[in-house]
């Protein structure tokens, strides 16, 4: 079970939201992904008796709702609400919380936080908060770029090259991301985000040289915080260039946390630009999600010409 204590939600969006916790600052809460859940967006909402596991959010809307049943009807509802252990109410809209809302959550001691922002903005904060810090998270070896701006992530046995490759990327204008351990988190259902553990930011590791800071040596447009992962380079050891097929017809995918990610193989051998390669298959990636493809463009104009010639 994944979770985040209320405290640290607090203290992360008190700047962005402008919160102000006005009741339950000694309440020990927090924010709880059930197993049944899969993302951070389905523990904040507005108010709903029918989920009140959920950081419960009060707007403009629920208020004039509140005041149309009227105190004791909403008041019951309310209280039933706070008894199954909500995590914390959050008032929006600027607006001031009614007498009996107050006197409630310090009755049940649930935390009240107040914001000024709208209703809407704040629980689509919230979402995309809590989505990254309760999304499935995995560790994976590799060396994670950007290369003309998709996230790629170049794996491969160790010392075949990956940190030297990464170096004359980043040296071509790329940006590195992570080396070595890469940190990736699903954020969405078909999203995959890789980041670099803060211990090992900014730094590569080349064999010969030893450890490099890469923000210092190129700059602060050669270091990226966070990308999104949209291609897996594999470099392959070869033992001859007949191991590897010059023409693979099927394309390639590997999962991660359980999204399909597109995989390209390259093999390695004496004389290959790797960079340039690896240029190419992003460039050709990019292609594809355009819905060019040009291994299919050819296997169609090779069957216009068969067909052409039966006639």
């Amino acid at each position: 079970m994944r979770h985040i204590s209320l405290d640290q939600l607090y203290q992360d969006n008190r700047e962005k939201l402008l919160f102000n916790w006005t009741v339950g600052h000694r309440a020990d809460r927090r924010i709880e992904l059930k197993a049944a859940s899969n993302y951070g967006a389905d523990v904040v909402g507005h108010i709903n008796i029918i989920h009140p596991e959920r950081l419960q959010v009060m707007g403009q809307a629920e208020y004039d709702w509140a005041m149309r049943i009227g105190e004791r009807r909403f008041g019951q509802l309310f209280i039933d609400l706070l008894s199954a252990r909500t995590p914390a109410m959050i008032v929006a809209d600027g607006l001031k919380p009614p007498d009996f809302v107050v006197d409630a959550c310090m009755a049940a001691d649930v935390p009240l936080i107040l914001s000024p922002k709208h209703c809407s903005a704040v629980i689509d904060h919230l979402r995309i908060y809590l989505s990254a810090r309760l999304a499935d998270t995995v560790s994976l070896h590799g060396v994670f770029m950007d290369v003309l701006g998709m996230g790629v992530l170049i794996t491969g046995d160790s010392g075949v090259g990956k940190s030297e490759l990464a170096l004359e990327l980043i040296s071509r204008g790329h940006g590195l991301v992570a080396d070595d351990v890469v940190e990736m988190a699903r954020i969405a259902p078909t999203t995959i985000e890789g980041r670099c553990p803060g211990m090992l930011r900014d730094f590569l590791e080349v064999r010969g040289l030893g450890l490099l800071n890469i923000r210092t040596i190129f700059g602060e447009t050669a270091s990226r915080r966070k990308m999104k992962l949209k291609l897996i380079v594999h470099l392959q050891r070869t033992l001859s260039s007949e191991d590897a097929p010059r023409l693979p017809l099927d394309a390639q995918s590997q999962e991660v946390l359980g999204v399909p990610i597109r995989k390209v193989v390259i093999p390695v051998a004496a004389g290959r630009n790797l960079a340039v390669l690896l240029e190419a298959a992003v460039r050709n990636t990019i292609l594809q999600y355009r819905g060019i493809d040009s291994m299919q463009d050819f296997v169609e104009r090779q069957a216009r010409m068969m067909s052409d010639e039966d006639v």
